[in-house]
């Protein structure tokens, strides 16, 4: 007997660590794929911040249909809330265009909240957030940390202590309801993705540490070379951006940024750029590791010789009943 069709729209997704080589796979499975790219990254949406948010080049972006890139400035908070509203229009869009969308990035609080869905949260407290960034000013992070642990052991549980945004916001949700967010976030009001739409969910996997430790390293030198001080300092000398917008707390703008105030020198800048996007990659992969209904692609050497005739085959695998998709010869 013949499967059914399914008939759900269908989107694939392709995460991963930093540095692991995603744009690279994205780039050869649109040869492969009738698809259009969605980024699903924090820093690439913000105008201005190219060289250290890893965005395509000027070209590509001009020749592949890309969204979510350069759609928010600097100094205006872009948040999950927004993200998933400007996902699910681009999504949209894409599928009446008869072509499917290609989600890429490594924002994993992206990626769960869009598949998953999201809780009714109350909007940004300027005064709470302001006294808890005078908190960290005055007694670091790990005061508030503490408080955390104490209020919302489960959310301090799967946060690193140096989260401090993250951290800053458990803590002003909690004082505006009196709930951890742990508990409201359980309760889901926006519904996510896979109900509505067939999935192929798709993990890049570093078979050796030390080799995307080594890409790391080598990538934020290039980023070095290629002015990424200069990106930093245009954004420094703008006049309306400060240190604690989020675009200039990612990896590597935050440090650029504390080197132009004045803290330590270049050379102290890059390591400890090159520490924290370690860390970052760190809890990309133990997000990753705990996936449910992911398919891991083992890599090595960080993506330089990855399959990507396999995996478009396992793409259209895992969506070979979608009228779309089962068409198509690779």
């Amino acid at each position: 007997m013949t499967a059914a069709k399914d008939d759900r729209p269908a989107i694939i997704t392709l995460m991963g660590a930093t540095a692991c080589g995603k744009t690279e796979v994205a780039l050869a499975l649109h040869e492969h794929l009738s698809i259009e790219i969605v980024s699903v990254d924090a820093t690439q949406v913000y105008r201005q911040l190219n060289i250290g948010s890893a965005k395509p080049a000027a070209d590509v972006l001009s020749a592949i249909p890309h969204w979510l890139i350069d759609i928010a400035d600097p100094s205006d908070p872009y948040s999950v809330a927004k993200f998933i509203g400007d996902a699910r229009r681009a999504i949209q869009t894409i599928l009446d265009r008869g072509k499917t969308p290609l989600l890429v990035g490594g924002s994993m609080m992206y990626f769960r909240a869009l598949l998953e869905g999201l809780s009714d949260l109350p909007d940004a407290e300027e005064a709470i957030r302001a006294r808890l960034q005078r908190t960290i000013a005055d007694q670091g992070v790990d005061h508030l940390y503490q408080q955390l642990q104490r209020v919302d052991p489960r959310t301090a549980a799967r946060l690193h202590p140096r989260q401090s945004q993250r951290i800053q916001r458990a803590l002003e949700v909690f004082e505006l309801t009196g709930r951890p967010l742990s508990e409201l976030q359980e309760r889901v009001s926006r519904p996510g993705l896979q109900q509505h739409y067939q999935i192929c969910q798709l993990a890049l996997w570093p078979n050796d540490r030390a080799l995307l430790h080594r890409r790391i390293e080598e990538r934020f030198g290039a980023m070095l070379r290629n002015g990424l001080c200069n990106e930093v300092e245009a954004l420094y000398r703008r006049g309306d951006l400060h240190a604690n917008l989020p675009a200039l707390r990612a990896v590597g703008y935050r440090q650029i940024w504390r080197f132009l105030d004045g803290h330590g020198d270049l050379k102290e800048a890059r390591e400890r750029s090159i520490i924290a996007t370690r860390q970052l990659a760190k809890r990309q992969l133990t997000w990753l590791r705990r996936w449910p209904g992911v398919q891991y692609i083992c890599i090595d050497e960080c993506g330089q010789l990855i399959d990507v005739k396999k995996i478009t085959q396992l793409c259209l695998k895992s969506l070979l009943k979608h009228p779309m998709l089962s068409h198509v010869d690779v």
